[in-house]
């Protein structure tokens, strides 16, 4: 079957985030544990695999995400892989729905290469900061809050743009914490720089140390963001060493996220479930 390598959230190669996608040909997914196999042998932050549904349900294809290490809830930049695949090798046209562990999502393409998703938009609750993420982060934390199930993060506002670029956390203190991982965004430090505010995401409890661009994360902070600065559409700019940005609209329960994407390796996995 063939597997392909896809950078999300960017419109060149080795930029994004990279996500494995496998599209199956059979009508209900393998045992578990080999689409576990392939995730780790394949040790990106995500690996999407789906199948086709029968015409006619609420959703046209499965879809589940495994990590190295798990099976997550919500993935953002491997759905948007997992539609590029399916646009540009003409497997579906207008709007697909996938049925995942988070309900159905949606995804559209815009006809000049970006993918606006329809995600649930997550609930928000303040909570305190965790002594051992304080301790971990080594910054100054403004405000801190809990993301929810389907997100499962500890999202966490620092002073500025320069606090979140300068973040070397102990990961291993992280990983200790409880939930997916941590988020830590600011405001951007120039309004006229083309994003609205920056994010770094760490899950090393998940097996991901850091995530270059994490598309749940913002269906947190599209909300988070959107109250403070008055807007329902922003810009995220997200990541250290690979970056990119996530286009936000805001729209209640749902929240839509906006990127583009490159298919940089397709190959032949020989190894089948």
């Amino acid at each position: 079957m063939r597997i392909r390598i896809v950078d999300a959230f960017s419109t060149r190669p080795f930029a994004g985030n990279p996500a494995g996608v496998v599209l199956l040909d059979s009508a209900a997914f393998p045992d578990t544990a080999w689409l576990q196999q392939v995730a780790t042998e394949v040790n990106l932050s995500e690996t999407a695999f789906a199948h086709p549904l029968p015409a006619g349900g609420e959703a046209d294809w499965a879809l589940r995400w495994l990590t190295p290490t798990a099976e997550v809830n919500m993935c953002g930049h491997a759905t948007l892989a997992t539609a590029h695949v399916l646009y540009t090798t003409g497997k579906a046209t207008g709007t697909v729905r996938f049925r995942t562990r988070s309900g159905v999502l949606t995804t559209t393409a815009d006809g000049c290469g970006g993918i606006t998703m329809g995600f649930p938009t997550a609930p928000l609750t303040p909570v305190e900061v965790p002594p051992v993420v304080a301790a971990a982060l080594g910054t100054e934390i403004r405000s801190a809050h809990d993301t929810g199930p389907d997100v499962g993060d500890l999202l966490v506002e620092l002073a500025d743009e320069q606090a979140v670029r300068a973040l070397a956390p102990d990961l291993k203190a992280l990983a200790g914490h409880g939930g997916r991982g941590v988020i830590a965004t600011a405001r951007a430090a120039d309004p006229e720089s083309g994003h609205d505010f920056v994010s770094r995401c760490f899950f090393p409890a998940v097996g991901i140390d850091e995530d270059p661009v994490t598309g749940s994360a913002h269906t947190a902070l599209a909300p988070f963001w959107s109250a403070r600065l008055g807007r329902a559409c922003l810009v995220g700019l997200q990541g250290a060493a690979r970056t990119g940005l996530v286009r936000t609209e805001l729209r209640g329960d749902r929240t839509l996220l906006t990127g583009s994407a490159v298919t940089v390796i397709d190959g032949e996995l020989l190894a089948a479930g």
